[in-house]
C-alpha cells in the first residue's frame, strides 16, 4: 500500500515498483485518514507512507497500523530526517525509515527487508539522526523550555531553576523568537523534532 498526499510523486512511485515483479501495489491513498480503513481492507504485507499527510500525520497513522493490523510493516519516505521524527517512527513500531531522494533500487530492496520482517533505516538518516544540528538556544534557554515541555508551570520552572517567573518568562518568549515558532507549544514541537529536549 502507497500513501503520498502528491500526485506527481506517487505516480513516479507506482511506475517504478511496477517494474519490480514480485511487489504488487494493492492500494493508494492520498491521505492520512484513509490508511488505516484501506489497510483493514486490502491487508496489505506493508505500508509505505509519507509522514506529511492531509488528514492524519503518517507516523500516527503507522501507530495505529501497528496496533491494528501488527502483520503490515511499515516504510517510511522523507524528505527531511530529524532525530525527532527518527525516534518518533520508532516508537510506532516502524520498521523502515528512508530518504525520498534515496536511489529507485533501495526502495523496492527495503519493501522487501520490511516484508521479511527486517528493519531498515537509511544510513544518512541514521548518521543525521545521531548528530542534531546545534541548537541556536543557551543552556538556560534548552532548560527551561524543556521544563515547560514536560508541563511545568512558570511558577514551577522559577522554583526548579532558582529564577524569577519574569525571567522564566523572558526565556520562554526569547525561545520562541529564536525558533521562528507561533507559540511555546510549536516552540517544543521544534526543540523535540531537533532532538534539543
Amino acid at each position: 500500500m502507497l500513501a503520498e498526499d502528491m500526485h506527481l510523486v506517487r505516480g513516479a512511485l507506482v511506475a517504478l515498483l511496477a517494474y519490480e515483479e514480485d511487489i504488487e501495489i494493492v492500494a493508494e491513498v492520498d491521505r492520512g485518514d484513509k490508511i488505516l480503513p484501506s489497510a483493514l481492507e486490502h491487508r496489505p504485507d506493508v505500508a509505505v507512507l509519507d509522514i506529511a499527510l492531509p488528514g492524519k500525520d503518517g507516523l500516527v497513522a503507522a501507530g495505529e497500523l501497528h496496533d491494528e493490523l501488527p502483520e503490515c510493516g511499515v516504510l517510511i519516505l522523507t524528505g527531511v530526517g530529524t532525530p525527532g521524527l527518527l525516534k518518533r517512527a520508532l516508537d510506532v513500531h516502524v520498521r523502515g525509515f528512508m530518504a525520498k531522494d534515496a536511489p529507485p533500487g533501495h526502495l523496492a530492496d527495503a519493501i522487501r527487508r520490511v516484508a521479511d520482517g527486517e528493519r531498515v533505516i537509511d544510513s544518512e538518516l541514521a548518521i543525521a539522526a545521531m548528530r542534531p544540528p546545534d541548537a541556536p538556544l543557551t543552556r538556560r534557554e534548552l532548560d527551561v523550555i524543556g521544563a515547560a515541555a514536560e508541563g511545568a508551570s512558570v511558577p514551577e520552572i522559577a522554583a526548579s531553576l532558582f529564577l524569577g517567573e519574569g525571567t522564566v518568562r523572558n526565556y520562554l518568549h526569547r525561545t520562541t523568537a529564536k525558533l521562528g515558532a507561533r507559540s511555546r507549544i510549536d516552540a517544543i514541537r521544534i526543540a523535540r523534532e531537533a532532538g534539543w529536549i
